[in-house]
């Protein structure tokens, strides 16, 4: 097997549909951004904390992807039952999906208890959630045919249905926000929509493509797929923690700020979704290749994608460099925000340096299953992000808007680089050991 060749084959389909997750976003954000209605920054506002409220809920269930990944990965890679792995994954998915649906009411009011943000903002995003929270049993839904899919190393299924979920998303999102009477509500309405769509497409590339896998009546190999989940969990409850923990703490700085950070973050998950294109290929075959017992295919595994990554950040160290204003331009036409925007490009460019090393080393550990070191790389980095927070508040007795926004930018590359060192200590006793 050519390495080279596969993690090609792997990564550049998730990456060209990839490359369409921030694009949804910031189409929704530039939709927002120029609707009249209202004044650009509460409309961006409003948008911002709609979406983490969701970011709140769907995180928290990201297991439905990475567990299913790296346990049909290793399934595959054993020639065992991968069908009840898809089929065990969707029921969970659909049932959370409903309890979601029924308690979005409890939902809102339990976030508005800890989220500060002015009424406008407020009233926004609880418009918002209300309408996109029909998706939600579709959007779990994908998360595991998605890591489906790749387990089965396979990425031109889930980069179709991304390709086709966030293509009609971003055309209804215009057509329905700018030439419809529903503007703001339209966004939402476009994402509901577009989620269904890739859900029964999903749907339908599995029965004409995998009726086999899906026919497959031998006993499934044991796994440990509940325990691994609950580690998941823990993990993504964590990483929800930090990104809710940072639209919450730049709420609090105003509209403007609020602003500002959610298209910094924006920009920063633009890289995120590059360099995941090759997480994903080294979680299909680091998985595959623990599943064959093959310790050279794994060495090659890591080695091979990690030079590929380091590519990836070069190119984006130029992006954000020569770019960073130009993004800020396309997100809004507010001068105001834009402005404010300014002083905090420089922070784009560590994305790509401390970034790199650890969204990497989450697809390897991923199609390790090595649940446990994921979910404690991310507790301690928690502890690391809430902690600067508290000790910058101290040391300067409260902290001005745009101070806070600095230092919420230092303490969210300290997190990502934690789990940095967590994770590179831990690769031969909690990766290598498996084969």
């Amino acid at each position: 097997m050519n390495i080279n060749r596969e993690i090609l084959r792997l990564a550049l389909p998730s990456i060209l549909a990839n490359i369409t997750v921030p694009l949804v976003g910031m189409v929704d954000i530039a939709v927002a951004g120029h609707l009249p209605a209202a004044s650009a920054a509460a409309l961006i506002g409003g948008l911002s904390v709609g979406t983490m409220l969701f970011e709140l809920l769907y995180w928290n269930f990201a297991f439905l992807r990475t567990g299913t990944g790296g346990l049909t990965a290793q399934t595959f890679g054993r020639g065992d039952n991968t069908g009840g792995i898809l089929k065990r994954a969707l029921r969970i998915a659909l049932i959370i999906g409903a309890v979601l649906v029924a308690l979005q009411w409890a939902a809102v009011w339990l976030a508005f208890k800890v989220v500060v943000c002015s009424a406008e903002v407020q009233a926004l995003a609880t418009r918002y959630f209300h309408i996109c929270i029909w998706a939600a049993p579709a959007v779990l839904s994908l998360f595991a045919f998605k890591g489906w899919f790749i387990g089965m190393q396979d990425s031109v299924r889930p980069m179709t249905a991304d390709l086709l979920v966030n293509g009609v998303n971003i055309v209804l999102s215009v057509v329905l926000g700018f030439w419809t009477p529903l503007g703001f509500a339209g966004v939402a309405v476009a994402t509901v929509i577009a989620h269904w769509t890739g859900f029964f497409y999903c749907w339908i590339a599995v029965r004409r493509r995998y009726r086999a896998a899906l026919a497959d009546r031998r006993p499934a190999a044991k796994t440990n797929f509940f325990a691994l989940n609950r580690d998941l969990f823990i993990r993504s409850a964590g990483m929800v923690a930090v990104y809710i923990g940072f639209t919450v703490l730049s709420a609090r700085q105003g509209d403007l700020m609020l602003a500002v950070s959610a298209i910094l973050m924006k920009l920063l998950m633009l890289f995120s979704y590059f360099i995941d294109g090759f997480a994903y290929a080294g979680e299909a075959l680091s998985g595959r290749a623990i599943g064959e017992r093959n310790p050279e295919g794994l060495r090659r595994t890591v080695s091979r994608v990690f030079i590929w990554s380091a590519g990836v950040a070069g190119l984006f160290m130029l992006v954000y460099g020569v770019g960073g204003v130009p993004l800020f331009r396309l997100m809004t036409s507010d001068v105001a925000v834009v402005d404010a925007g300014r002083t905090f490009l420089p922070w784009l460019l560590l994305m790509p340096i401390v970034g790199t090393p650890v969204f990497t080393w989450d697809g390897i550990y991923t199609g390790a299953t090595a649940g446990r070191d994921l979910r404690d790389s991310v507790l301690f980095s928690v502890l690391f992000f809430f902690g600067i927070w508290i000790m910058a508040g101290r040391l300067t007795c409260g902290l001005q808007p745009e101070a806070a926004i600095h230092v919420l930018m230092g303490a969210y590359f300290a997190h990502l680089l934690v789990r940095t060192l967590w994770l590179s200590l831990r690769y031969r006793p909690a990766v290598r050991k498996l084969i």
